[in-house]
């Protein structure tokens, strides 16, 4: 079977009457243990999984080469479990791409034997199918997240390219739980114009946060 047809197999949404059999390989774009940079978890050793595939087209995308599934390896859930292990983490991040493309239980499952702690990041625009321990919603204007996503999110992290985004987030943190970590993340590009509109505009909204890309500053993954 070609990379073509499985990673398309992998993307089939499953009607309720169907059983569908565990999905034990992924298109990986790239595996890596370093330390998470932004957001709630900014400073933790992390094993990152860069799940490939994504269609949400966001034009600032610092990862576009995550975009087509097809360009990448396809890798066992067992040799990830694998590498996870022999990082010795305890914080596993499955990221993008857009890791809602695809049902991701029987990796969940089979890392939270290792008793890591799992966070994803998501857009949103796919239902989530796995186990997490955290959610960062990260929503985009390019494509709509759905409210069953919005309902279970941990984080809310709104990367701020232009003034509009503010108001555009503070849609969407009336939109979370209540317990909700809300972050506002300069657009890498234009952040040297973005952090002073963050910043002041935090410091008279102290419901949220900045963050920043601390993982760029250090020159790591």
């Amino acid at each position: 079977m070609t990379r073509k047809c499985i990673v398309a197999l992998h993307q089939l949404k499953f009607t309720a009457l169907s059983k569908p059999n565990p999905i034990t390989e992924l298109p990986i774009m790239e595996t890596f243990y370093t330390v998470q940079g932004e957001g709630f978890y900014s400073g933790r050793a992390a094993f990152f999984i860069r799940v490939a595939g994504c269609d949400v087209g966001c034009v600032w995308c610092d990862v576009k080469d995550s975009w087509n599934a097809n360009e990448h390896e396809i890798l066992q859930v067992s040799e990830l479990v694998n590498q996870v292990k022999e990082s010795g983490t305890n914080f596993v991040v499955i990221t993008g791409g857009e890791p809602g493309m695809y049902d991701l239980s029987y990796l969940t499952n089979q890392l939270h034997t290792l008793n890591v702690e799992i966070a994803v990041e998501t857009s949103g625009a796919y239902e989530l199918r796995g186990e997490y321990d955290w959610i960062c919603l990260s929503p985009k204007k390019f494509k709509k997240p759905l409210d069953s996503v919005i309902s279970k999110a941990h984080e809310l992290k709104i990367v701020v390219f232009n003034k509009s985004d503010i108001e555009w987030a503070e849609t969407h943190s009336k939109q979370v739980p209540e317990h909700c970590k809300l972050y506002l993340q300069a657009e890498w590009e234009k952040k040297e114009k973005m952090y002073d509109l963050i910043l002041s505009y935090i410091t008279q909204n102290s419901q949220w946060r900045i963050s920043v890309q601390t993982h760029k500053y250090l020159g790591v993954d």
